[in-house]
């Protein structure tokens, strides 16, 4: 993986699918907010409070580059596609994607318990001018499945395996992936200051071994009892490095 930068935002990415960037990292002079709402919020208010909450701050709307959603339930992959093409209409207005190209990462997952009715935001991140010398990051999310080959039903690691060691090894493969991006953008567990889960199996059985052996919860874990956006992938994570959040 490698970076290109987005300087219309003052931060670069990691190429990914139309839909969303596999991370993204603040160029320098600039650092990264996050906005937490502290309920979801439909994806068009949520699109409309961003855009008062950026212009307020004094950025330009491509400051926006990390978003984290909350769907109903999980899609099929012919109603996710329609779903991301309406997603991405804003980030054309906003002069963010290009028709092709995504810079903006995004995690979309399904609260198993008490979700919301429509698509909606849960937080977001956009990018400030400031000289900061630690590094500011968001990786987005990535379930057990490698992005970018067509289909996910063909792909996905242990597809339909619920057993122990079906849930671990897809662990494991979202683990890899998210050191794959963090490498790419030259940041490591390190660096990290938030690690998301979101899965409604149980990870208490490799939480040690695997997540916090390899120094994956460096502040701990925050387990959200959600299922990934696509029919049948059972585990994902996102991670970040930011160092001011808000909830609203």
């Amino acid at each position: 993986m490698s970076y290109v930068d987005f300087h219309p935002g003052g931060y670069r990415f990691i190429p990914g699918v139309f839909q969303y960037s596999a991370g993204v990292a603040a160029l320098a002079g600039f650092s990264m907010r996050r906005i937490q709402f502290q309920r979801p919020v439909p994806l068009s208010e949520g699109f409309a409070r961003a855009e008062s909450i950026i212009k307020e701050a004094g950025r330009p709307l491509t400051a926006f580059c990390a978003c984290e959603l909350r769907s109903p339930g999980q899609f099929s992959e012919d109603a996710f596609r329609s779903f991301n093409e309406h997603y991405v209409d804003t980030l054309s207005t906003w002069k963010i994607f290009d028709g092709s190209t995504n810079p903006v990462a995004r995690s979309n997952v399904c609260p198993e318990v008490n979700g919301p009715t429509e698509p909606s935001f849960h937080a977001f991140t956009f990018t400030v001018a400031r000289e900061e010398t630690r590094p500011s990051f968001v990786i987005a999310g990535s379930g057990e499945c490698p992005e970018g080959l067509g289909n996910y039903r063909d792909n996905t690691v242990r597809l339909g395996d619920l057993s122990a060691e079906g849930i671990l090894e897809k662990a494991r493969f979202v683990l890899d992936e998210m050191e794959r991006r963090q490498e790419s953008l030259q940041q490591s567990w390190k660096t990290v200051t938030a690690t998301q889960v979101y899965t409604v199996h149980d990870i208490y059985p490799f939480l040690a071994s695997e997540i916090v052996g390899r120094g994956a919860a460096p502040a701990g874990i925050t387990w959200h009892f959600d299922r990934p956006p696509v029919v049948d992938l059972e585990y994902e994570m996102d991670c970040r490095g930011v160092f001011e959040e808000f909830v609203i």
